[in-house]
């Protein structure tokens, strides 16, 4: 296992916090950055990831305690409203949160990922970026993105030894839609509408990003892998 540590964006709760603790099981140092700046693995930085100077503080603060050989930005958030209400202002703060703060993010990554000489950045998207899903266009709009800067940096920094994946998680059932999944005419939609039948768990999509760290399959980059229980391609 290569020494140092990788930076974790939206790392308090959900699957931020679940990729922060599979990774520090792995034996990784971990920063994790969030608003409160509470750890749940590792050590915690206060971060706004839709505020490019609080980024800057944060990989700086990090860089002070050991060189940085990954990142993973799961940081996010979720607008759910019908098109025609959607405010500009609306659009663009999921904008800034969900797809410029991932390109501020790794901008401030690739200096200490080319330097390490074989640096993995792993952007948290969604699979609704190939769905069509009514009101969700900002969302939907901000992953797609996502998808688009993995694919990007990935040709861009090849010659810098830095791999770039996009992983793409459907329905994960955390503290934020527990009692939205709960509900049993949704629960009856999953299991018609998801292969095996139920929403992700945090530490399903925790474990595939530690195996991406942990294998560094240098062959693999620019990929969106999609984690969404056959969602995406069941036709039933």
């Amino acid at each position: 296992m290569p020494e140092g540590q990788i930076i974790v964006t939206g790392a308090s709760r959900g699957i931020g916090a679940a990729i922060a603790v599979d990774l520090a099981r792995r034996g990784y140092e971990v920063a994790s950055l969030s608003r409160s700046g509470d750890a749940p693995a590792g050590y915690g930085i206060k971060c706004d990831v839709s505020d490019p100077a609080s980024i800057s503080s944060a990989f700086k603060a990090a860089a002070g305690k050991g060189p940085i050989i990954g990142l993973v930005n799961a940081a996010g958030t979720h607008t759910e409203k019908p098109t025609v209400d959607l405010a500009v202002e609306e659009f663009e703060q999921t904008i800034r949160l969900n797809t410029t703060g991932v390109l501020v993010a790794c901008q401030m990554a690739h200096p200490h990922l080319a330097a390490s000489g074989d640096g993995l950045i792993v952007n948290i998207g969604s699979f609704v970026d190939k769905l069509a899903v009514a009101q969700n266009v900002a969302y939907a709009s901000s992953k797609a993105a996502v998808g688009a800067i993995t694919r990007c940096l990935a040709a861009e920094w090849a010659d810098d030894g830095i791999a770039v994946v996009n992983i793409a998680p459907g329905y994960i059932e955390t503290d934020l839609n527990r009692e939205f999944l709960a509900k049993e005419k949704i629960q009856q939609w999953l299991r018609r509408r998801t292969l095996v039948g139920r929403p992700g768990k945090p530490d399903e999509v925790a474990r595939l990003v530690g195996a991406l760290f942990a294998e560094r399959i240098g062959f693999l980059t620019g990929e969106t892998i999609y984690i969404d229980g056959g969602h995406g391609v069941n036709i039933r």
